[in-house]
């Protein structure tokens, strides 16, 4: 039987990178794919290419009434929601002297803040479909420090909170909505493209980035949507407020 057979999964970001793969594998696996996104082209080309179990909705995920429309086009379209994928988010690299004011609340507001409103107006409705799995993209500098992505980091731990204290509410209130975040380490998408062109300590950005994983190269989106498969399917039922590390053995 297919993984996720008659399952609905909202995907803020998901017109490109790990959002895009994993609503590869959402319709791969007999469940119909929300594409939420702001870009409206690369969302509405992968919906055309997924077919009849996609659909794209345009999300700016850093307001609440996008965040309402996303939610009630996708019951209207599909009668239900059983996952949510918050993988929307934005890469930025400062220190704490050098990052603006403006700079820290847009990497908050799209990474921590678009996290929080997604469950915030997902779980009501997963609670009337009758539960599910919500699947919060933090990363590795969600687990740890890094001098040079400041910000970046800091939304990152708080989507990693936030995801514990989701988890803990859902399961104190009997709803049957699990809640996980996945931890990746530097991945192959568009989000980290400009930086691999950029030299780094005699390197290239890609090579400097290769050689922090243990594993010796970047992710593969595929990769990383395959652990997110498994926490929206009923293969990882006991699993919640926990976190899921894809990294090439960085953190190790």
């Amino acid at each position: 039987m297919p993984r996720l057979e008659n399952r609905v999964v909202l995907l803020s970001g998901g017109a490109s990178g790990i959002g895009a793969e994993t609503a590869r594998l959402v319709v791969r696996e007999g469940g119909k794919a929300v594409l939420a996104d702001r870009d409206e082209a690369k969302g509405l080309a992968l919906a055309a290419e997924l077919g009849t179990a996609a659909h794209f909705v345009p999300l700016d995920v850093t307001q609440e009434p996008s965040w309402q429309a996303a939610v009630a086009a996708t019951v209207e379209k599909f009668g239900a929601l059983h996952g949510l994928l918050n993988a929307a988010g934005v890469g930025v690299r400062n220190t704490i002297e050098d990052c603006t004011l403006e700079e820290y609340r847009r990497v908050n507001d799209i990474n921590s803040l678009g996290t929080f409103l997604g469950c915030k107006l997902a779980i009501p409705a997963m609670k009337a479909s009758g539960g599910g799995s919500i699947v919060n993209i933090s990363s590795v500098l969600g687990l740890r420090g890094a001098a040079h992505a400041m910000a970046y980091s800091a939304s990152k731990g708080a989507v990693r909170s936030l995801t514990k204290n989701v988890a803990l509410h859902c399961a104190q209130m009997k709803y049957n909505i699990r809640c996980n975040s996945v931890h990746p380490g530097y991945i192959d998408t568009p989000m980290i493209a400009p930086r691999l062109e950029q030299n780094v300590e005699n390197m290239s950005g890609r090579q400097f980035l290769e050689e922090l994983h243990p594993l010796g190269r970047l992710g593969r989106p595929e990769e990383v949507a395959n652990m997110i498969l498994f926490l929206l399917s009923d293969e990882s039922t006991f699993s919640t407020g926990s976190e899921f590390v894809c990294d090439g053995g960085l953190t190790a």
